[in-house]
Parts: structure tokens; C-alpha cells; sequence
């Protein structure tokens, strides 16, 4: 998800830096955008056409926290787990200037909860950015409980100036968009662990019958299953319903390290295009 909010930045001209712990996952990230970059107009006409080494020259990347003392806007992308979220934020709280907002790309932990570990709650504020982040037109932005006018304008002008569209809503776990998204998503692998269908024919029936682009399954493998899991159970423990336990079948499958398109496997596998977890006997 980094990397496509960076690249997203990077072709408006913004200047970016990207931390990351491992230098070869950023070494990765540098040769997906410039892939990305190349193809994106071939695959998709109408998208501008751009020098990759140009949008790259825009990016600066670092393993070092230090590399944040002086951004302006900081976008946090780390993985949904709320002890490494925590001990991240009260670490950047530290680094970053007094006057930088934090944006939060959770899927589903509370942004108040978020700001509670900093200094500064007022400049703490949700940006959920939608997968892949330089296509999609939209950005749910979540107001916490603190949340000033004044970063939500800085916000939604940052946005602008990407060309996305926000919908400013309140604060609860999963916003509006992760807490339809995961009960439909999760029903879904039911159906599949139950038998009822195989995993192709849900997507397909969400696909002619809504007109949806991706059924809810290939939406599950391109989000990660591990992340669709770990938002599931922050789902379950800040509401205390059991609708939204996960579905024994996701777990299996996580466990099993088939988490979707970055795996090459999850309820689909993408080295071959066929589905796999037809039935609920499926062994992993």
C-alpha cells in the first residue's frame, strides 16, 4: 500500500520520502513504480503518460525514522496490528515537527485511538486510501474525536492536489467503508467454507448480477488476506458482536501463507487464474 501512495504523491510532483524497515522491500517498491509508471497508460488508456525516472527522482527512501524530522504530512501504512501501530506512533510523535498531521491509512482501528498516543490528537486524522491507491478516485477521510478543522482543510487540499475526492466521516472502527466491506467479504468465505458455492461462482455472481468490478473474494485477495483477518479481529474486539468473528476458512488460509495476490494464492491462485477453496473440505 506504500508504495502505491508513494507513487501516487511522486507523479504530482510531490517530493516523498519512504520508510521502510527493510531496504530491500523499498529497493522492490522503487522497481514497482517504475513499472508501474511505464505500463500504466498501455494497460489503461487515458492515463497520462510520465517519465518513470522523473516520478523516482521525486522519492527519497530510507530505513532511518530520522529521515521524517522535517515532513510536512506524514501517511502511515504499516500493517493492521495495533501493539506495533502504538509503539510506532509514540516513536514518530518524537521525530516528526510539532506541526506535521499524521494520516492514518488503517483499515480499521479507531483514529482516536491512534491520536491517543501522541501529542498532537488535533493533527491526527483517518485517510483510508483505497488499493491501487494512484487509480482509485476516492479517499475516506475519518475524523477522530480531536481531529481540527484545520487538519481536515489540510487534508482535503492534499488531496486535491492529487486529483482525489474525499467523504469526511466520523470515527468508529472500520469507518463506513471496511465495516460493510469485511461483513460482505467474510459472509463470502462462508458461503465457501460451508459449500454453498465455490469461490469463483460467488465473485461471478456478485459481478453480473451487481455489476461489482471484482467480486468479494478477488476484492479479499487484492486487500490480503492477512490484512482482511487482522481487520476482522479489530472488528470483533472494539464491538464485542460475534457477526464479524472470522471465517474459519480465512484463517486457514492465512495460516497457511496463501494471503492473496502477493502470495500468488488466496481464494484465486494467480499463476494460474483458477480458484482454489472450492469446497470446504479444501486441505491447506
Amino acid at each position: 500500500m506504500g508504495t502505491g501512495v508513494a507513487q501516487l504523491f511522486a507523479e504530482h510532483g510531490h517530493q516523498v520520502v519512504l520508510l521502510d524497515i527493510d531496504q530491500g522491500i523499498l529497493d522492490r517498491a522503487l522497481r514497482e513504480i517504475a513499472r508501474t509508471v511505464q505500463l500504466g497508460p498501455l494497460i489503461r488508456p487515458g492515463l497520462p503518460v510520465r517519465d518513470p525516472q522523473e516520478v523516482l527522482d521525486r522519492i527519497t527512501c530510507t530505513t532511518e525514522p530520522d529521515a521524517l524530522a522535517g515532513i510536512d504530512y506524514l501517511i502511515e501504512n504499516v500493517t493492521e496490528d495495533w501493539p506495533i501501530k502504538r509503539q510506532l506512533y509514540r516513536r514518530l510523535d518524537r521525530i516528526c515537527p510539532a506541526s506535521a498531521v499524521f494520516g492514518v491509512n488503517t483499515s480499521a482501528i479507531p483514529i482516536t485511538k491512534v491520536a491517543g498516543c501522541t501529542g498532537r490528537p488535533d493533527k491526527v486524522i483517518g485517510t483510508h486510501i483505497m488499493n491501487p491507491a494512484p487509480l482509485k478516485p476516492m479517499v475516506e477521510v475519518i475524523r477522530g474525536t480531536h481531529t481540527s478543522a484545520a487538519t481536515i482543510e489540510h487534508t482535503l487540499g492534499l488531496f486535491r492536489s492529487v486529483g482525489k475526492d474525499c467523504v469526511v466521516v466520523g470515527d468508529s472502527p472500520g469507518f463506513v467503508t471496511n465495516r460493510v466491506a469485511m461483513l460482505t467479504v467474510n459472509e463470502a468465505m462462508f458461503l465457501v467454507w460451508e459449500q454453498v458455492a465455490s469461490a469463483a461462482e460467488v465473485d461471478k455472481l456478485f459481478q453480473q448480477c451487481f455489476g461489482h468490478a471484482m467480486g468479494p473474494l478477488a476484492t479479499a485477495d487484492l486487500i490480503g488476506l492477512d490484512t482482511v483477518l487482522r481487520s476482522l479481529e479489530v472488528l470483533c474486539e472494539e464491538f464485542q458482536d460475534p457477526k464479524y468473528r472470522p471465517c474459519p476458512l480465512l484463517r486457514r488460509l492465512v495460516y497457511a501463507g496463501h494471503t492473496g495476490r502477493k502470495a500468488g494464492q488466496g481464494f484465486h491462485s494467480y499463476e494460474t487464474g483458477e480458484p482454489v477453496g472450492q469446497k470446504a473440505s479444501v486441505t491447506l
